[in-house]
């Protein structure tokens, strides 16, 4: 196995970077439209920070492939904490062509089958089960107790879940997307473990859930096929959607525009998220892909099967207009869910769920504030991600048993 040196490229990873990410961004804008990056401790990657050349690659399918088997086999032990990201998965993200279409078919027919307004109501029964733990105590993490929670909570829902066994995906869930470091491998198989035993009920007994439809698509995907298409839907779903969620109200409570309380300013929850996309997406470089065979790329040297990343942070930062809340923007379009065959399927469902869940808190905790100073919000040392460690909050308590509807009596949480 390869290990290229690595210590004079620029990090992205670290507290250093996760304290002016931004800052670094600009200075890579500035050395190039293609830039080598140490993106994670011994891994370097060419990074691409220009708009037109991300399309290059991201619509260029016939020079760059989505497969990462050449380069993960000379680059990435077999427990690396990277292997959930990068490593091969027989699955719309991994994959070209003919199986890529079979894959992502499967995937978006089968999303497609929720309806709006049924998606809404779960994520406001989400929203509501997770606001009972803590709207009585008056403050909380609203990453950690909210924004994290969400996502698994309504994947039970999705899922087909059975009730007395929604704890046990939660607990997998949570473990694996927060233990990469330390525990990455054995959260991983105990998550993969608990999948195959879904999928195999949901055999036995269909229902209206996403896993009985992915089983029951044209696309005939065997038992192996379904189970790493769940596996795919959390790995790409839960990190940008908990992101999605908390950078929107971080924006909220960083931002006066928004409120005097969060439910009467100027601005709205769309407005956050439009800001959100543009200027903290919860993605903030992947978009993997291996060139078939030496090339050059914006003038930049690219060797067959090196490892090429798309910075969407830094791109979008660049592009950003100057009042990004407003819909429309002159017709610019940013790349929070990247572009070409292998963008993001639940481009809609992701924003949907976002909005939901944040006007959802809002609604029943209009008096949301910060409870430290804004300079002291951290974010996570990832280059894959932009996402806080926490967002400690306080707000004016309700309780079960006071009056009118509470997140305890509201039909939305029956």
């Amino acid at each position: 196995m390869t290990t290229p040196l690595t210590s004079d490229l620029p990090r992205l990873y670290g507290p250093e970077f996760a304290a002016d990410a931004y800052g670094i961004y600009r200075r890579l804008r500035g050395e190039g439209k293609v830039v080598p990056v140490e993106f994670a401790p011994g891994v370097p990657a060419m990074l691409v920070t220009d708009f037109d050349t991300a399309l290059e690659v991201l619509y260029g399918t016939g020079l760059w492939s989505k497969d990462p088997r050449p380069w993960q086999t000379s680059h990435m032990p077999a427990d690396s904490p990277l292997l959930s990201m990068l490593g091969y998965q027989r699955s719309p993200m991994f994959t070209d062509g003919e199986e890529h279409a079979r894959y992502r078919g499967a995937v978006s027919d089968s999303l497609g089958r929720f309806e709006p307004h049924v998606l809404r109501g779960m994520v406001r029964r989400s929203a509501d089960r997770l606001i009972q733990g803590f709207a009585a105590r008056g403050e909380c993490d609203l990453v950690a107790e909210f924004a994290m929670g969400l996502p698994v909570l309504l994947f039970n829902e999705m899922f087909g879940v059975p009730d007395r066994e929604s704890t046990r995906l939660a607990t997998s869930i949570a473990a694996f997307t927060s233990a990469h470091q330390e525990q990455a491998k054995v959260a991983w198989d105990a998550y993969l473990g608990y999948i195959g035993e879904l999928v195999d009920l949901r055999v036995r007994e269909p229902g209206q859930d996403l896993t009985s439809w992915l089983l029951s698509h044209p696309a005939r995907l065997t038992r192996q096929e379904v189970v790493e298409e769940l596996l795919l839907f959390v790995g790409a779903a839960y990190e940008p959607t908990s992101g999605l969620i908390a950078n929107s109200l971080h924006r909220m409570l960083t931002d006066d525009r928004y409120y005097s309380t969060l439910t009467d300013g100027a601005l709205t929850v769309h407005d956050a998220l439009r800001v959100v996309l543009w200027k903290q997406a919860p993605v903030a470089n992947y978009g993997a892909h291996y060139p078939r065979q030496d090339t050059v790329l914006a003038g930049v040297p690219v060797p067959a099967h090196s490892l090429v990343l798309i910075s969407f942070a830094a791109i979008n930062d660049g592009l950003a207009p100057e009042r990004p809340e407003e819909a429309g923007n002159g017709g610019r379009s940013h790349l929070a869910f990247s572009a070409g065959p292998h963008a993001c399927p639940a481009k809609d469902p992701s924003v949907q769920i976002a909005v939901t869940a944040v006007e959802r808190l809002t609604s029943w905790l209009p008096t949301l504030e910060l409870a430290v100073p804004a300079a002291e919000i951290v974010w996570r040392p990832t280059g894959f991600l932009r996402a806080l460690t926490r967002l400690p909050v306080r707000f004016t308590p309700i309780h079960p048993d006071q009056e009118g509807t509470t997140p305890w009596t509201s039909p939305a949480s029956a």
